[in-house]
């Protein structure tokens, strides 16, 4: 009985022990983060534009630009020039 005390003991002693050790080091790494980390970082702005034919929306940079208009594949493309 004696023994199971003292294990006891010792379990609660070292839980406790970790415990404090965690909240510890969790401040640390608040106190060691900027605050412009906090913030989520913003990424810039896509045009959105949608294709002639089909109407599908996608982001200007992955469109097909031609004197006719703006389009989503080279097939849409040929579909409206012709």
């Amino acid at each position: 009985m004696k023994y199971l005390l003292i294990f006891g003991l010792t379990i609660a002693v070292i839980w406790l022990w970790q415990g404090k050790r965690r909240s510890n080091l969790a401040e640390k790494t608040r106190q060691q983060k900027p605050k412009s980390q906090n913030r989520p970082r913003q990424l810039p702005a896509t045009e959105i534009v949608a294709c002639d034919v089909c109407s599908v929306h996608l982001p200007r940079t992955e469109a097909l630009t031609s004197g006719h208009g703006i389009y989503c594949s080279d097939a849409h493309r040929r579909q409206a020039e012709d």
